[in-house]
Order: C-alpha cells, then structure tokens, then sequence
C-alpha cells in the first residue's frame, strides 16, 4: 500500500485551507476545491501542512491530459463552447464540456482538457476516448498522448504463416 497520502503538504501562499466537521475546503488562483472526508479519517491542520495533496496542486497548478486523433479524416474543432468531433462517422459529434473544465484544440488532431479536479479532467477525457477507442489493427482512433497502442496483425498476416 502507498504511503504517499500519509506526507503532510505545504501549503503555499495564496491557499487557504477550512476544515468544518467532515468537510475540507481548499481555495486557491485557479478555484476552489471541496470533498467530505470519511468519518473514519482525521484530517488535521499543523501550522502551514494538511495532508490533501491532490486538492492543493488542483488548485495552484491545475491539471490537463491531452488526447491525439489518429485516422485519416479525424479532426476536432471548437465550435463556441463546445467540441465538434469527426470520427469517421456519418455525422459529427459535438460535446459540452461540464462546468470547471476547459477544451483546446492546438491542432486539429489534437485535444487538451484541463481544469481543477483531477477526477473530473479524467473522466472528461475518457468520455472523449470513447467516442473512438483505438482500435489494435490500424490504430485509428482516440488516444491519450504518448499512449502505446498493441497491434495486431491482420488475415493477411494470418494466412501467409502455413
């Protein structure tokens, strides 16, 4: 099991941390962030440390994952606040980011999400992911980036073995 969670964090200038009964409340420059912590964990605040490291780094830093499109014809765009996909099917997919996330488009083949909450930005970009999975013979579709795709090979390759 991980001891990481157990370290306790600095907290930087410019965070403030609430502690009220259950609930932790982390304010920061890019937003604020809050969870309910299990009744069976103690949260405790010493000086300028608190033990709420991805909340803290949401917060100052913030977080992005970046999504490649690979596939003849593939290409994403923004369309006011919302994301206009072609996949390949017969019609483009458009998508509404939720609230507290944002969506570029550098190039047309790539995508990046970003926003406070690490689990929000994932799922988001899961969501996106699954429009289009990559798939293991020709390794068209949505990917994450730098993300290995295991090919397969083909009938082709199949047949020629006897």
């Amino acid at each position: 099991m991980s001891r990481v969670g157990k370290k306790p964090i600095q907290v930087v200038s410019g965070v403030s941390v609430t502690l009220r009964d259950q609930q932790v409340t982390v304010k920061g420059p890019k937003g604020e962030l809050s969870a309910s912590v299990h009744p069976e964990i103690t949260v405790e605040m010493k000086e300028n440390t608190v033990q709420l490291s991805r909340m803290v780094h949401g917060v100052t830093q913030g977080y992005q994952r970046k999504l490649e499109l690979v596939g003849v014809g593939y290409r994403a765009e923004m369309k006011g606040s919302k994301l206009q996909l072609q996949l390949g099917f017969s019609h483009p997919i458009l998508f509404q980011a939720p609230k507290g996330i944002k969506i570029e488009t550098p190039s047309q083949t790539a995508i990046t999400v970003s926003g406070i909450d690490k689990q929000l930005v994932g799922m988001v970009a899961a969501k996106i992911r699954s429009f289009r999975p990559p798939e293991p013979y020709k390794g068209k579709g949505v990917k994450y980036e730098g993300e290995y795709i295991r090919r397969k090979a083909g009938k082709a390759a199949a047949g020629a073995k006897t």
